[in-house]
C-alpha cells in the first residue's frame, strides 16, 4: 500500500487477481536492442557487418529484460514484468479506423461539437487518409490524430457562432495538406417577398 498524504491511513489492496500492463512507445529502445545484436568485429581479421536495415517492430521482438534496464527502467520493475510483447507499427489503414470506429472515434466527437451550432462536419475519406500520413510523417502515431484534426478545424471551430447560414464544414486532403481552411456550404436564403 501507500499513501498519498501523511496522515492518512494505509490502504491495502489485493493484487491476486490484477494484470498489470505497462505500456508505451519506448523511443530510442530500438538502438540498444541492435547494439547488442549486431556486434560487429574490430582489427584486420574482423568481419565487417553492416548494419541492416529492419523495421523498428522487427527490432523490437528481439527486445531482453537487459535492453530494458540499458534503456533506463530499473531493474526491479524490470523483473516484475515476466512477458514482454511488441506491437506492429500503425498503418494509415489502422489510423484511419481509430479515427472513425471506435464508439469515442475523434470524428464523431468533432460532429457531434459541430452538430452543437447546428453544423453538420463532412470528413472526406481523403482527408482521413491524409490526417494519418502526417501522423506517421510526424512519428507520432495515433497520439498526434487530435492534434493535427483540432489544427484543422480549430478556426473554424471559434468562427462558427458567428458565421450566419453555414449548413455544413467539409475537410479534404487540401485542408490537411495545405493547412487550408476547411470548405464551408452556406443554407440557400429564401427570397423576401
Amino acid at each position: 500500500g501507500g499513501r498519498k498524504h501523511p496522515n492518512q491511513d494505509f490502504l491495502q489492496i489485493d493484487t491476486t487477481n490484477i494484470l498489470f500492463i505497462c505500456g508505451g512507445a519506448f523511443d530510442g529502445l530500438e538502438k540498444v536492442i541492435q547494439n547488442r545484436s549486431e556486434k560487429s568485429g574490430i582489427g584486420f581479421g574482423a568481419t565487417v557487418h553492416t548494419k541492416s536495415e529492419k523495421r523498428v517492430s522487427e527490432v523490437f521482438r528481439d527486445v531482453e529484460p537487459e535492453d530494458l534496464i540499458k534503456f533506463g527502467l530499473i531493474p526491479e520493475l524490470v523483473g516484475r514484468l515476466p512477458v514482454v510483447a511488441t506491437l506492429g507499427e500503425l498503418t494509415d489503414d489502422a489510423l484511419v479506423r481509430i479515427l472513425t470506429e471506435p464508439k469515442n472515434a475523434l470524428v464523431k466527437q468533432y460532429q457531434k461539437l459541430f452538430a452543437m451550432d447546428g453544423v453538420e462536419l463532412e470528413i472526406r475519406p481523403s482527408a482521413l487518409q491524409a490526417i494519418a500520413r502526417k501522423a506517421l510523417a510526424r512519428k507520432i502515431g495515433a497520439r498526434g490524430l487530435r492534434s493535427i484534426m483540432e489544427q484543422s478545424l480549430i478556426d473554424t471551430m471559434f468562427d462558427l457562432p458567428t458565421l450566419d447560414g453555414v449548413a455544413k464544414v467539409v475537410l479534404d486532403e487540401h485542408t490537411i495538406e495545405d493547412e487550408a481552411k476547411p470548405l464551408l456550404v452556406y443554407r440557400e436564403q429564401k427570397a423576401s417577398a
